[in-house]
């Protein structure tokens, strides 16, 4: 994976993802609407097979876009390990 910085505002960031695909766009744009703070995310990829996945985070004056990613890949990090513990656990 690897991140570039296309666009950063105060309260707007706008970011590429190459090397992803909608399966983590879609869970990072999901997690990013728990956070009270986050007005707008969303992403898009141009093109299916060949597009470069853009991710836009837009929040109110509470928080900053960089933080309120940061924190909901820590949320989405939590969770992942939860279900990694819990699956460890399952009888074959």
């Amino acid at each position: 994976m690897d991140v570039n910085i296309l666009e950063e505002k105060k309260n707007r960031l706008v970011i590429e993802i190459k090397g992803e695909t909608h399966t983590f766009c879609n869970a990072i744009k999901k997690e990013l609407w728990n956070d009270k703070h986050v007005k707008a995310a969303a992403y898009r990829i141009s093109h299916p097979f060949v597009g470069t996945p853009t991710l836009i985070v837009e929040t109110d004056s509470g928080e900053t876009p960089k933080k309120a990613l940061l924190e909901a890949s820590k949320r989405l990090q939590k969770g992942f390990d939860k279900f990694k513990l819990e699956f460890s656990k399952v009888k074959w």
